[in-house]
């Protein structure tokens, strides 16, 4: 009887731990705009853009523009999986609502030169859900990690047991990671979003980080069969004002 009990306790506990890991389906996508073109983009957003995605089962993640670029949006959508995504924006681009709103925009000209699309699933191995938290005047940054072949087990192994833990050591915040889904099938990347106090504080903290002899010893350790990273891409953003990741 005893062992019963334990054992529908374990199933019990793996059962919550399951339901805690993010299945949605994510999109980011990055707007290029006009020079001069980003508040329009911006009001668009703010006042109607984000109600109408709602409308459409699309749920806004976050808003932010990259520091020193007046010209790029990123932004983050959830979907319940990859038809839904199809589906909402079908029906979002057929909305005469929307219609109506981007032809006023565009009054004085177009907004949007043109867009990029990544789609990705949370790493439920780093971390399985989104930490969205707000804080105040935090800096984002997002980093895309691009993996020599057959190399992202390995990443994923060394973030999940190393690195989260030594990034908020040194006053970095996790607030999500996904792996990307590549069109031609190819390996995923990594993408993953951290917050800092400032820009300033994230030079500290990353300074702090590649310095300590923990991290050093996890990530010879980690390479003892070869390299992992073939390339980092780094993009500090600041939160729009309707974002919901403050």
């Amino acid at each position: 009887m005893k062992s019963l009990t334990i054992i529908l306790l374990l199933a019990s506990t793996l059962g919550v731990s399951a339901q805690k890991a993010d299945k949605r389906y994510f999109e980011l996508r990055v707007y290029y705009t006009y020079p001069g073109r980003m508040d329009a983009l911006l009001e668009r957003f703010q006042n109607h853009t984000t109600k109408i995605f709602e409308q459409h089962g699309m749920e806004n993640i976050g808003y932010w523009v990259p520091a020193g670029d007046q010209n790029t949006l990123y932004y983050i959508l959830a979907y319940p999986n990859k038809d839904a995504r199809d589906k909402s924006w079908a029906a979002f681009s057929a909305d005469p609502h929307w219609k109506e709103v981007q032809s006023k925009s565009e009054e004085s000209g177009k907004i949007v030169d043109s867009v990029a699309s990544v789609f990705m699933n949370v790493s439920a191995d780093i971390m399985p859900k989104i930490k969205p938290g707000k804080g105040n005047g935090r800096v984002f940054e997002l980093r895309t990690y691009t993996c020599l072949p057959g190399r992202l087990p390995n990443l994923i192994t060394r973030f999940k047991d190393h690195t989260t833990k030594l990034f908020e050591k040194h006053g970095m915040e996790n607030i999500v990671y996904f792996t990307t889904i590549e069109k031609d099938g190819g390996q995923p990347k990594l993408v993953y979003l951290l917050a800092h106090k400032s820009q300033n504080e994230a030079t500290k903290s990353w300074e702090a980080f590649r310095s300590d002899p923990v991290w050093v010893a996890a990530r010879d350790a980690s390479e003892k069969d070869g390299k992992i990273v073939e390339k980092v891409a780094s993009v500090y953003m600041t939160p729009t004002s309707f974002s919901k990741i403050k």
